[in-house]
């Protein structure tokens, strides 16, 4: 059956973050349009600091998925920054609205941070799975309880 415009579809695997994820938007403005096809690989909430001031809120809700899976039509500018982690973390937006597009992590080249916002309307689908950063959480703010949360980082060895 094909896919409406503007219209999500997804398949459960077997863990509910491991979606196949079939999804189009367009930032405030319209001028840079993106569409996510493929895999969600976490989908999680973080209350760093940086995403504190990024987003004008308590936290980010973010789906990581390979760059392979994002196609972006339209101009876009961005930001780089050191991140508490040691690497250069970039953040992208349309240079005409500033709408967030996605972050980039040097360690990471691979993976798109996706602001699940963006998808406003279209995004049933996300489901997070963990709260990183739980030790800039602001008292305020009313994340999820049942989320597992990780001071910074999750761990390697964590739940995923």
């Amino acid at each position: 059956m094909p896919q409406q415009a503007g219209r999500a579809s997804f398949c459960g695997m077997n863990k509910p973050d491991r979606l196949m994820v079939d999804v189009t938007a367009a930032c405030a403005c319209g001028a840079v349009e993106m569409a996510l096809r493929g895999r969600v690989l976490s989908m999680l909430v973080c209350s760093c600091l940086d995403c504190q001031r990024a987003t004008g809120t308590g936290h980010s809700t973010v789906a990581l998925v390979s760059a392979e899976a994002v196609t972006l039509t339209g101009a876009t500018a961005n930001f780089a920054r050191p991140a508490d982690s040691g690497a250069i973390f970039t953040r992208h937006f349309c240079p005409a609205c500033a709408t967030p597009l996605y972050g980039q992590s040097s360690r990471a080249p691979d993976v798109r941070m996706l602001p699940v916002g963006f998808f406003a309307g279209r995004n049933e689908w996300f489901d997070p799975n963990q709260l990183i950063f739980a030790r800039s959480q602001q008292a305020w703010d009313l994340v999820a309880d049942h989320l597992p949360r990780h001071q910074t980082y999750r761990e390697r060895n964590g739940a995923s």
